[in-house]
């Protein structure tokens, strides 16, 4: 029998943390030494928001280097991991009538591989991509994530990659620390109250609900929604952890929310 998996937010930050030795990337070790190990993975990353609902298919999966302006190292990097189309097509089933479009062209984009490498180093458990439909509202993510919820019983790590808090436009890309914004550090806040009160409809209806600094901490909903996902797989008595926390570049929350 499969061992009931929790579910995972990943706040992944700066893409540089796949090389990176730092308390965020020493924490996501700990993570994977203590999880059961999963059966496969199923992400939903900030990385892949297009037009539709779609799963990777392929069973070898490339690794994505969607971004620019990095050290040569980091378009380097590999992140072989399998992938699972019969997990594909299980995820498919799950969300019908929902029309869930089988993609044989994406593959790992940072989102998953830039962290999963510190938690899976060895990259040889399955991984499935689900694609965020930027054309829904936040309540169809979640309607998502608790429609997916039956896999966490099948042995499926349920993870979702973004930030709670991103904004790129403040986000300080020196080399001297920057500390939290005020609006960084009070809507992660409210957030994790939220979260700890299982009072899920505000996180959702977040742009109305959660005041003014929703529009300097999410200003664009791509890295926010992946959270939804995995909220959405929570039961009513599940308790939920924060296994890495702390802030990067003033803007960037990098807080995990563990379920389960």
């Amino acid at each position: 029998m499969a061992t009931r998996m929790p579910a995972l937010f990943f706040g992944h930050g700066n893409p540089m943390n796949a090389l990176l030795r730092n308390p965020y990337t020493e924490a996501w070790g700990g993570i994977g030494t203590r999880l059961p190990r999963p059966k496969a993975i199923l992400c939903v990353s900030a990385h892949w928001y297009i037009q539709d609902a779609a799963v990777t298919v392929s069973t070898a999966p490339r690794t994505i280097h969607d971004f620019g302006g990095f050290p040569r190292e980091l378009y380097q990097v590999q992140y072989p991991a399998p992938g699972d189309p019969e997990l594909a097509r299980r995820v498919r089933d799950l969300l019908a009538p929902l029309a869930v479009r089988m993609d044989e062209r994406w593959g790992l984009d940072h989102g998953t591989w830039a962290v999963l490498c510190h938690v899976y180093p060895k990259a040889d458990i399955p991984i499935v991509e689900l694609s965020i439909d930027e054309t829904q509202p936040p309540s169809f993510h979640h309607e998502i994530g608790k429609r997916l919820a039956p896999l966490r019983e099948e042995g499926i790590l349920i993870v979702g990659s973004g930030n709670v808090v991103h904004n790129l436009h403040a986000y300080a890309w020196g080399r001297h620390p920057q500390e939290p914004y005020d609006w960084t550090i009070s809507f992660e806040k409210r957030v994790r109250e939220l979260l700890l009160a299982g009072e899920h409809k505000p996180l959702v209806e977040y742009e109305n609900k959660l005041g003014s600094e929703a529009v300097l901490a999410v200003p664009t909903p791509d890295h926010y929604l992946p959270l939804l996902y995995v909220i959405g797989t929570r039961t009513a008595s599940e308790p939920v952890v924060f296994p890495v926390e702390g802030v990067d570049g003033g803007s960037f929350s990098m807080l995990a929310v563990q379920v389960g």
